[in-house]
This record gives C-alpha cells, sequence and structure tokens, in this order.
C-alpha cells in the first residue's frame, strides 16, 4: 500500500506535563496545510484504488483516476462512499491492506441492516490516540486531568476512542462505560474527575440521579464535559452549564470515518467543531443535487480521510447537516457548525422537514418540563401524524398538564410550521438512555 505523506512537525508536550508528543495543536499556515492535503489525498487515492475493489471499480465507473487529482478541487471528481457500499462489503471488503496488518476492528450497531465495520492497523490507532488528545486538549483537559469515560466500550467507537485518547494526553482515565447510573455517581464523587465524556442524553439522567441522592450537580469536580455520539442543541448546552457550572462542549465524529475525534468544539470560544483537517477533508454539498457547496452554505457534510492506512474512505456522505465556518481557536483548519439534523432523522410531516432538535429546543424553553421527550410516527390513514410525549419535573394536575400540552402544540405550530399532538406522561415514564437517545418512535405500517 502506498503510504502517505508524514504528518506535518508539531510541539512536543509542554515539559512536565506528562503529554505525549503529537499531542498538540498543529501551528501551521492555511498554505502549508493545504499542501499537506494535497500530498495525503494524493496517496489516499492512491491506496484506495489500488488495494479496495469497490473503489477502483466506482473510479472506473466514472472514468476516473487517481492521476486526474492534481489539486483538491479534484476530490469533487471522486465517487461518493455511502453506508449501502460499507454493508454491500461486508465485513472486510473495504479494507486495503491485508487483514493481517488490522489490529482492531469496530463496527456500527446494525440497527437497519448489517452493521458497518472499520478496520485499524497499528499506526491508525495511533493516529486516533493523539487526535483524540488534541481533541481533549482544545475542549479544556489537561494531562493530569481525571477523566470519567462513561461512552459505551465494545464495538462502539466511543468508549475506546475517548479511552485511548485520554492515556496519550498523559490523563488518568476511569473506564466506566455506559449504565450502572447509581454507581457512576459514586465514583464521580469518590474519584472527583476533572472531566466526563459521555453521550449528552445519559449525562441528564446522571444529574437526575446526583438531584435524586440530595447531591448537587455544581459541587461535583467536573468542569469540563465533552459531549458527543448524538445531536444536541444550545438549549441543551444552557441546561446543562446552568445546572453544573461546568464547561459543556461537543465532540464529533463517526465510526465510517474513524471514531470520535474528527472535529472538537473548544470550550475556550463554544463557536463550532474545529475539524482536524490535516486528516479529514471536508465537503458540504447540497444532498438533492450533490454540488459542492461553498463556505458557509446549509448542507450535508461529506468527509474524507487523508492518514488511514487500514480503511481510507474517499467522500464519505454522513448524512449530517452543516456548514464550513473559518477557524477561530485552530485559525488554519475550518469549524463545522453544530450539527443538529441529520437527513436520515429527519420527520416529513404534512409536507414539514422537522427535526428531534426543533423539539428538544422548544420542550427546553417550557421550564414545567423536563429535557426528556420522543416522538412517535403514526400513520392510520394517508397522512402521517406526529405525537410529541414529554413528562414533567413533577407531578401536574390534569389543568395544568393540558395547558402545557395546548401551549407546546401552538408553539411547534408557530416556529416548525407543523401540527402535532402533545402528550404529558408521569414524570420518569420516558425512556432514558445509557448510550444515544431514541428520539423517534416509528410505529406506522411496514412495508
Amino acid at each position: 500500500m502506498t503510504t502517505e505523506s508524514p504528518a506535518p512537525a508539531m510541539p512536543a508536550g509542554r515539559p512536565g506535563t506528562g503529554s505525549a508528543p503529537g499531542t498538540e495543536i498543529p501551528a501551521m499556515g492555511v498554505d502549508e496545510l493545504r499542501h499537506v492535503q494535497l500530498e495525503r489525498l494524493r496517496a489516499t487515492v492512491r491506496a484506495a484504488y489500488d488495494n479496495v475493489p469497490h473503489y477502483r471499480q466506482a473510479f472506473d465507473a466514472l472514468g476516473t483516476h487517481p492521476d486526474d487529482v492534481r489539486s483538491l478541487e479534484d476530490l469533487a471528481r471522486l465517487p461518493f462512499t455511502s453506508k449501502a457500499d460499507l454493508r454491500a462489503n461486508y465485513p472486510f471488503g473495504m479494507f486495503a491492506v491485508p487483514r493481517e496488518q488490522v489490529v482492531r476492528v469496530h463496527a456500527s450497531s446494525g440497527t437497519t441492516g448489517r452493521p458497518t465495520v472499520v478496520g485499524y492497523t497499528k499506526r491508525d490507532i495511533d493516529t486516533w490516540a493523539d487526535l483524540m488528545a488534541r481533541s481533549i486538549r482544545l475542549a479544556g483537559g489537561r494531562p493530569g486531568d481525571i477523566v470519567h469515560v462513561a461512552y459505551g466500550y465494545g464495538l462502539f467507537t466511543g468508549g475506546l476512542g475517548a479511552h485511548y485518547g485520554v492515556e496519550r494526553l498523559g490523563a488518568t482515565v476511569v473506564p466506566v462505560s455506559g449504565g450502572m447510573t447509581e454507581r457512576q455517581v459514586q465514583l464521580i464523587q469518590d474519584f472527583r474527575p476533572r472531566v466526563i465524556m459521555v453521550t449528552p442524553s445519559y449525562f441528564l439522567s446522571l444529574l437526575d440521579q446526583m438531584e435524586s441522592e440530595g447531591i448537587d450537580p455544581a459541587a461535583t469536580s467536573l468542569e469540563v464535559g465533552i459531549f458527543g455520539a448524538e445531536p444536541w442543541t444550545e438549549s441543551m448546552r444552557q441546561e446543562i452549564e446552568r445546572r453544573t457550572g461546568m464547561d459543556a462542549v461537543d465532540i464529533y465524529g463517526l465510526s465510517e470515518v474513524m471514531g470520535p475525534g474528527v472535529a472538537q468544539e473548544a470550550a475556550a470560544t463554544k463557536d463550532g467543531l474545529h475539524l482536524w483537517e490535516d486528516h479529514f477533508y471536508p465537503e458540504v454539498i447540497d444532498p438533492i443535487t450533490e454540488e459542492v457547496l461553498p463556505d458557509g452554505e446549509i448542507g450535508e457534510l461529506v468527509l474524507t480521510s487523508l492518514t488511514k492506512e487500514a480503511m481510507p474512505v474517499l467522500r464519505y456522505s454522513t448524512r449530517d447537516l452543516t456548514r464550513l465556518l473559518p477557524g477561530t481557536a485552530v485559525p488554519a483548519m475550518r469549524r463545522i457548525e453544530k450539527v443538529t439534523g441529520r437527513t436520515d432523522d429527519m420527520m416529513i410531516i404534512r409536507g414539514v422537514n422537522v427535526f428531534p432538535t426543533q423539539i428538544e429546543e422548544l420542550v427546553l424553553a417550557e421550564t414545567r418540563l423536563s429535557p426528556y421527550f420522543q416522538c412517535v410516527l403514526r400513520q392510520p390513514g394517508r397522512m402521517v401524524e406526529l405525537t410529541v410525549l414529554v413528562e414533567p419535573l413533577a407531578g401536574l394536575g390534569a389543568a395544568e398538564a393540558e395547558g402545557i400540552a395546548r401551549g407546546l402544540e401552538h408553539a411547534i405550530k408557530t416556529h416548525i410550521g407543523t401540527t402535532c399532538r402533545v402528550e404529558v406522561r408521569e414524570p420518569g415514564s420516558i425512556e432514558r438512555s445509557i448510550g444515544k437517545a431514541r428520539r423517534i418512535v416509528d410505529e406506522r405500517p411496514k412495508g
């Protein structure tokens, strides 16, 4: 396999901090970054074409060749990669190195079909650890911190991705994984971690557990929360920070491209996620026409890996809706706006496009409601009907519950533009998640 160009030199870890070389934020200008990206892109394209039959066939079908890539703009001539392509080549058909060189595999849950499998060489694992360490540092983590990791371990990339990054940074990892909520709270009290890495929906469950035990979340040792694996809103950030006094920042990634650590929000700015562009090249496309959009326009994020050996990915369609913005905390590297919707999470209700995060904003605006909700889709006739299930912070009388339901229905109609029914359930009755929250329950007839 063709090897990518060497990584650009980065400053070593600060003396005395225990951080590893390679975990610092790279200090390079835009011109240097574009040069590195092009070299790595050409090597990646060649490796994919030479070693992955799927890519060779896709290139040949378009009449393109690796030698056609002479500039970063030429990436637009190459084929897209979809989740369906990965499933069609299950389990190891997308690997670009002999299987014996793959030291680890991860996979998606496969809830809607075959899981998508990804592989890593030893160098891939080292790169991933470096990028996660960079991400934790940008989020406000420091060498020597205790970091409570409540992402799930196993085939899901979250737990082990965070774990290796914490260790690479020179911090102490507490590998709790998901579940055992009471024990998680006890360990936070006993071990006094400064940083927690967890899905935002499960963190809300941890906060509820603390409060049920008489613990003030703002009085714990937690100062930084690194939240990812599911879309969450600015209102959710404000809810978390209000209850805890911590910095709540976003982390972005997906297993098909690497795992967590593709992009990270800075605690200093909280203005979107800085993409690690020396390892991943971003495009934003119109999801209908597939035309590449200029920076600043909202569309679907497409990512190309630049340094992956075991499984290079070209123009992967993430289904995440966002836009590219100039860098701030990391000036040479662009940001993506906080992802609050996915094309495959979009509900079409009476001709109106509705995302769960839009519902979340309105639920959080009602101070008598908890942050937990679900969108239930039914189709008793020709039209799809949406019912939003919510629950109060405390028991309500029938008249007050009715008033909240009608008020939220009105807010959804006014701000989103669709009609729905709101049902106020008993406190604690809506499903709590120990991983990604299940926001949509589809009860429409199958087939």
